[in-house]
């Protein structure tokens, strides 16, 4: 058995926070496997970015052929091919109005450059930001960022001119009317229209939670944003790219045909490389002047080489209608496990849009149990994460996950369960 050098891990900063102290090998599918010789379900994805399992074939087949090719070709010095024929693949799929594209390299860099990019056109500087989302742990992206202390606590004093307000949160009495009052009242007693910018929004809470905004609020927040002359950023890294079961949420019929402004992206969009974009409306773009954006890595040609080929996989492969279909499969048993008369009311609520689920224990559950479950499951061979400040696990296989593998994952949760409650 594999063991870990106390020596080495020394080295590394506390500041990171792990689930587990194993050591991964390797992944295939929707399997991990680690040097003590384990296998292990993962419905973490890497915090949903293997939206195409780990190490898909022909995602892989594509990155080995580029590396033949040109691994680094800087954006600005030139262009690459990569970059081109993602942008051809790419642009034709995106929300309505939205028509060009900036390529960077992480989720915070793009919600930054997004940020950016409003700024410009607006002439504004604030940003409305919605309690319980998480955009990022770079120095402006933590101050739009609360869905815990943890990712901003003694970093301050930090970015000015951001502005917080509730997101709909049903089991929690925070209904869509009182969140817009709560808007509303935001712009009687705190802001002025002349100086907001934007307003940044993820359809669906990450880190806060896996809490869908109810089908009619991104509409209803869009509306508010243009009748102050902002501009809809909607934050789309964790949920684009199939995870809620359309490509993106924004433009699903959950939502019908939102159409923001701009709109970010990353995770899921190159299987695990590191890439993200920004979408925008042309005339928002052709505010910013030559050399206002950038970055060294920015689009870089490993990383576009896999976006496309995810892309493909993504139609070919029906990935997208399987997240729809297995996330019902998901939520149906995680439902099955609730009303048990083991659980004992504690498992208060399940929820999510495809494969982006959230079980979330009842207010009568001890403090610290999703912490208790998430290690529990790793006992019964499942990986999968806590978050949000309330008591919530979540669950975000591949796309390509089994009806068997959603029901081993299942059998696994009702197992740590049955030990912790």
């Amino acid at each position: 058995m594999a063991t870990l050098n106390p020596t080495v891990t020394a080295q590394l900063s506390r500041g990171i926070g792990r689930l587990t102290n194993l050591t991964f090998t390797h992944g295939t599918g929707t399997t991990v496997h680690t040097t003590c010789g384990r296998s292990l379900l993962d419905f973490t994805t890497g915090i949903g970015v293997l939206n195409t399992g780990h190490s898909h074939p022909r995602v892989i087949a594509a990155a080995k052929a580029q590396l033949d090719r040109i691994v680094h070709a800087q954006v600005n010095i030139g262009y690459h091919e990569k970059m081109l024929e993602l942008t051809e693949v790419l642009a034709p799929s995106l929300p309505g109005g939205l028509d060009t594209l900036f390529y960077s390299t992480t989720g915070a860099e793009a919600v930054e450059n997004a940020v950016k990019v409003a700024r410009c056109y607006t002439g504004k500087h604030a940003v409305v930001v919605f309690r319980g989302g998480y955009h990022g742990r770079t120095f402006g992206t933590m101050a739009m960022t609360t869905s815990s202390r943890i990712y901003r606590q003694k970093f301050g004093p930090l970015l000015p001119g951001i502005h917080v307000t509730p997101f709909p949160y049903e089991y929690h009495g925070i209904t869509t009317q009182m969140a817009l009052d709560e808007l509303e009242q935001l712009f009687k007693d705190t802001l002025h229209e002349e100086d907001v910018a934007a307003f940044l929004i993820e359809p669906v809470l990450g880190e806060g939670g896996y809490v869908p905004a109810p089908p009619d609020f991104l509409q209803k927040i869009r509306q508010f944003a243009h009748s102050k002359k902002a501009l809809m950023i909607c934050d789309e890294v964790q949920t684009g790219f199939g995870r809620t079961g359309s490509l993106f949420a924004s433009s699903s019929p959950y939502y019908g045909d939102v159409r923001p402004d701009i709109l970010t992206m990353a995770k899921g969009i190159a299987s695990g490389f590191p890439l993200s974009a920004v979408a925008m409306r042309r005339e928002i773009s052709e505010a910013c002047e030559p050399g206002m954006l950038g970055g060294t890595y920015a689009g870089n040609a490993l990383s576009c080489s896999a976006a496309v080929e995810t892309q493909h996989v993504l139609r070919e492969e029906r990935l997208v209608e399987n997240s729809e279909k297995m996330g019902v499969r998901l939520r149906d048993n995680l439902g099955a496990i609730k009303n048990s008369a083991f659980t004992k009311g504690l498992i208060g609520d399940i929820r999510g849009l495809g494969l982006m689920v959230g079980m979330e224990f009842a207010p009568d559950a001890v403090s610290g149990i999703k912490n208790k479950f998430c290690q529990e499951a790793v006992k019964e061979g499942l990986l999968v994460l806590g978050c949000s400040t309330f008591e919530v696990v979540r669950f975000v296989p591949p796309l390509n996950v089994t009806e068997g593998e959603v029901d081993a994952a299942c059998e696994k949760v009702e197992a740590a369960l049955k030990k912790i409650l």
